[in-house]
């Protein structure tokens, strides 16, 4: 690699602290506040001072969602190398650490990018219709949660709560709800909208959704989650990143923990699938009657619900990579 300087940089709402190094040792630090105009200046400034060019540095930030947008701006218009990593996983490599602050969680960033150097995988952005596209999607989520919250209750009073009281509590929400679900309506106009716009993200969610169990949502989760089936494109990652894939534990003789799904992974994908797990179970005679089988020869429930998830997360690969729509009574050219 040619790159000689590495830049950590912890980003917070307001300013971001950097620590630049080309050993991973040495390091120059500076506090900038959250701006484009100030990180222009900034950037410039240390280009002078140690004399490289853009091509021989590499910034490294950690992931905090909008806040990063302003510096992720300037460093792709300046063709600036940038690796945008999780927190968790810049914390998992320092080993045991102790005391924490932004001054010293930039040393840190800087100092995990210089040892991975021959590891790093360089950010790029999606389009940006894929980029409006999960905007949309997670204002969609936010608001049906509320609606739930909303909702939920009012319906559970029913039973326990005096009719008249109950009355009074739907008619001072019902307004609200009414709303929100206007909101949830419009959005989705607003999805279907930008799907049809798109060839190639109306091509993906035709091959998608033609998967037994598989809604318009959840396709367009999928779909935004692989980055187009480019970021990620085999369907045990996939697997891996909703939540899904069964790890092992164990350790000697003496640690014989179950198999189980690792914690560390994409809530709201993994609900959707789960979701669409039963939806499939419901409406698939093949998924039914495996779901069936296998709980009566006494498999956990939910082992067999994670494995009707995993099943159609491949359908859904398979289909999307070969361009094919799922067919239910498929059979094999050489059966």
């Amino acid at each position: 690699m040619e790159t000689v300087y590495f830049l950590g940089i912890d980003i917070s709402k307001k300013k971001f602290d950097a620590a630049l190094t080309h050993d991973g040792s040495t390091m120059h630090e500076l506090v900038v506040p959250n701006r484009a105009t100030s990180i222009r200046v900034a950037f410039r400034a240390l280009k002078k001072k140690f004399g490289f060019s853009y091509d021989h540095l590499v910034v490294c930030v950690e992931h905090t969602g909008i806040y990063c947008q302003p510096l992720l701006d300037f460093v792709l218009g300046q063709g600036i190398k940038v690796c945008l990593e999780p927190a968790l996983q810049i914390k998992q490599s320092q080993g045991i650490v102790r005391g924490k602050n932004d001054r010293i969680d930039a040393r840190r960033i800087a100092g995990y990018a210089f040892k991975n150097r021959e590891q790093l995988k360089f950010w790029q952005p999606q389009r940006q219709v894929v980029q409006k596209l999960k905007a949309l999607l997670v204002a969609r989520e936010r608001l049906v949660k509320a609606k739930v919250q909303l909702q939920t209750p009012l319906t559970e009073a029913e039973e326990f709560i005096e009719e008249s009281i109950r009355k009074t509590m739907v008619k001072c929400c019902q307004k609200t709800i009414r709303a929100l679900s206007e909101d949830i309506d419009k959005i989705e106009r607003e999805i279907d909208l930008l799907l049809a716009q798109d060839q190639n993200l109306s091509r993906q969610m035709k091959y998608a959704t033609s998967v037994t169990g598989i809604g318009k949502i959840t396709a367009a989760n999928v779909i935004v989650s692989t980055g187009e089936f480019r970021r990620i494109v085999e369907p045990k990652k996939f697997a891996c990143y909703s939540g899904i894939a069964p790890f092992e534990h164990t350790s000697g003789s003496s640690i014989r923990g179950r198999t189980r799904v690792s914690k560390m992974a994409n809530m709201t994908m993994k609900k959707l699938l789960h979701l669409s797990a039963m939806a499939a179970i419901r409406h698939s005679d093949e998924l039914k009657q495996f779901y069936t089988r296998k709980v009566a020869a006494g498999k956990n429930k939910m082992s067999v619900i994670n494995a009707v998830r995993n099943k159609l997360i491949s359908r859904i690969f398979a289909c999307v990579k070969n361009q094919r729509i799922y067919e239910k009574t498929y059979q094999h050219a050489l059966a």
